[in-house]
């Protein structure tokens, strides 16, 4: 959002400078034009009509107004000139004897230059607002591109690393606590095994407890031979 503002106020920045450059030189060609028939003026006329002009006046004829611009959400001032013929009634007089009609060109000349300057201040206040403007939306898009976004990719990374950290550590304990379970299983027919082998052996006496052979004949005393003598712990021959 904040690039495409930025290209809309450049769009119109650069548009506005050769509306500037347009009304500067329209400026200055009306400025030549005034000061020319301003003498063609004081040359038709006897007498100082600038006096008389200052002497009727007592209300302002041309007046200025400020009115905001709307460009891409910035509010530009523009100034227009409000005229009202109304208060130039006492000035109609002026140069019936002579030189009338010089004076009324004089005037709208005259009239036609503070329009175009009012003109030229106007796309020079807006064209400085949007200059500034320009600046600081250009800084926010360098510090969302530099700082800001950098900064919140690199902790998307970090909590993306910690969550599959956690996922890590979670199946593992998954895992070993499935094990342990199997081995509790395990265990647990083991010692039903040995339980119900145990109950059979006790109460029934089945012959595959019982012992077999020569292990259930009776001890019998060692028997002493007539003739025998025991060897003596003397002889060396004797091991046992």
């Amino acid at each position: 959002m904040l690039k495409k503002k930025r290209d809309a106020l450049k769009t119109r920045f650069q548009a506005m400078l050769k509306e500037i450059i347009d009304c500067k030189k329209a400026v200055g060609f009306m400025i030549t034009d005034c000061a020319f028939s301003f003498a063609k003026a004081e040359y038709a006329t006897d007498s100082e009509f600038c006096q008389s002009i200052l002497n009727r006046i007592k209300k302002p004829s041309v007046t200025v107004t400020m009115k905001p611009e709307n460009c891409a959400g910035v509010q530009l001032p523009s100034f227009i000139l409000g005229h009202d013929p109304s208060n130039d009634a006492s000035l109609d007089s002026i140069g019936i004897s002579c030189g009338g009609q010089v004076i009324q060109s004089c005037r709208d000349q005259h009239r036609t230059a503070l329009m175009l300057l009012i003109q030229m201040a106007s796309l020079q206040t807006m064209f400085k607002t949007l200059d500034e403007e320009i600046k600081m939306t250009s800084r926010r898009v360098n510090a969302l591109e530099c700082v800001v976004i950098p900064r919140l990719e690199a902790t998307m990374q970090w909590i993306k690393g910690e969550m599959d950290e956690m996922e890590r550590e979670e199946f593992f304990r998954v895992k070993k606590i499935v094990d342990k379970k199997k081995a509790r299983l395990e265990l647990e027919k083991k010692m039903k095994a040995l339980a119900a082998e145990a109950a059979l052996g006790g109460g029934g006496k089945s012959p595959q407890n019982q012992p077999h052979g020569l292990l259930n004949m009776p001890v019998m005393a060692p028997v002493s031979l007539p003739g025998a003598q025991r060897p003596s712990s003397k002889d060396k021959d004797v091991l046992f």
